[in-house]
């Protein structure tokens, strides 16, 4: 359950990224994310609940990475991101756990 500031650069490309990303060409661009919130062992409300703090406290345009093993956060996170205009940049599943994984960028202003 943190939530650092580390920025790290990732390179986003293949097909674990989400199908609708509002006409950008992304299949090749450099992604930094600004913090993380790892939700591992919390059920629903909680890990949306934490991405909804993490996301008032971002700028506009930065990146959250969320790490999660509640699969509810499947259908969470995307529908809290369409109802609220931020884009899901990436939702993948790791092996582990299995953990789900989820680059949200805030809407810009």
């Amino acid at each position: 359950m943190s939530d650092s500031n580390n920025s790290n650069n990732i390179n986003i490309s293949g097909s674990n990224r989400p199908s609708s990303n509002n006409g950008q060409n992304d299949s090749n661009r450099e992604l930094v994310i600004e913090h993380r919130l790892d939700t591992t062992g919390l059920i629903c409300p909680e890990p949306v609940m934490m991405l909804h703090k993490a996301v008032r406290k971002a700028d506009s345009g930065e990146t959250i990475e969320v790490l999660a093993t509640d699969p509810a956060t499947t259908r969470d996170i995307p529908n809290f991101c369409r109802h609220l205009g931020h884009t899901l940049v990436l939702q993948e599943t790791l092996d582990d756990a299995p953990t789900y994984r989820y680059l949200v960028q805030k809407k810009k202003a």
